[in-house]
């Protein structure tokens, strides 16, 4: 709360487009907040999470000022992770999330970052919107000690249907 406060003052002082974007992106998380954790502390996955926890009004002020930044014309890294972010928060249920498009916005972030970690995120898209096997073949190449990449394996080959191997995966 007190970052966006500070990224407020900050947005109002300047009218810089990433400034704007990492707004945008803080207000889009912050309003998921109360459905990442269970009551025990346990992290929900994003497609487990309680929607009707989401806060609408942080997730419609983060879309305003993407939406603002974006519009003048000069794409930046928060931006880019905004726009993702954005796709989330807007899609009613994890089922209608729109995949193409945060693939193509990971298509972006590559070309500002070419991160490992952006490569390992557009892998898994790219499993969402083009089948595990897809996904499973985005992560080619990749480091296999980057953080996640095991577990981003598993969930592939669970959405496969390589149930032993996605097991083991975990485990690991």
């Amino acid at each position: 709360t007190e970052a966006i406060r500070l990224t407020r003052q900050l947005a109002a002082m300047m009218a810089h487009e990433e400034v704007a974007g990492l707004l945008a992106l803080m207000l889009l998380h912050h309003a998921r907040r109360p459905a990442r954790t269970g009551p025990d502390g346990r992290l929900i996955p994003l497609a487990e999470q309680d929607r009707g926890l989401w806060d609408t009004r942080l997730i419609a002020e983060g879309i305003n000022v993407l939406q603002a930044a974006l519009a003048r014309d000069h794409l930046g890294e928060f931006q880019a992770q905004a726009a993702i972010a954005a796709l989330h928060a807007d899609a009613r249920t994890a089922d209608e999330t729109d995949w193409p498009q945060i693939v193509e916005w990971y298509d972006e972030l590559l070309k500002l970052t070419d991160s490992p970690v952006v490569r390992l995120n557009r892998a898994v898209a790219v499993g969402e919107a083009d089948g595990p096997h897809a996904g499973l073949a985005a992560l080619a190449g990749l480091d296999a000690s980057l953080p996640r990449y095991t577990a981003a394996v598993a969930y592939l080959r669970e959405r496969a249907g390589d149930l032993v191997e996605a097991a083991r995966l975990y485990s690991e």
